[in-house]
């Protein structure tokens, strides 16, 4: 006959054994599995969404570089003050050209700023003044 003793003894012998067999996870790990796969999306989406933003900024840069030293070409033949704006597909792109007064005496500087409203680029260039040509 079994005594208290044995059968407390196989009592904990088979919870123990029923929770070493028991498969899944808890509750616990489940929570503390989504909360460190949150943070890692939030972060993921946080670095896109930043380097998104740098991509279109240097977009804006370059086609406004592009714009300016097209238009100062233009600029070079004919060295007058203007302003206005680009054609389709760059309406959103303003310019102002013109000349001034260098401090070399016998030059002049051209300068052009291409503007979109963000971003703003300016070139300059010394030319021989046109009035000693």
């Amino acid at each position: 006959m079994k005594s208290e003793k044995d059968s407390f003894i196989f009592a904990l012998i088979t919870l123990y054994s029923s929770r070493i067999t028991r498969k899944g996870f808890t509750l616990l790990e489940i929570m503390i599995s989504l909360a460190v796969i949150g943070g890692l999306l939030v972060t993921l989406l946080y670095t896109l969404n930043y380097h998104l933003s740098i991509a279109e900024r240097h977009e804006r840069v370059t086609v406004a570089s592009m714009l300016a030293k097209d238009k100062m070409s233009e600029t070079e033949k004919n060295p007058v003050e203007t302003k206005g704006e680009f054609p389709e597909p760059y309406s959103g792109y303003r310019f102002i050209t013109g000349t001034k007064e260098s401090p070399f005496p016998g030059f002049s500087v051209i300068y052009v700023v291409v503007s979109d409203g963000k971003e703003e680029v300016k070139l300059a260039e010394l030319i021989q003044s046109p009035k000693l040509k």
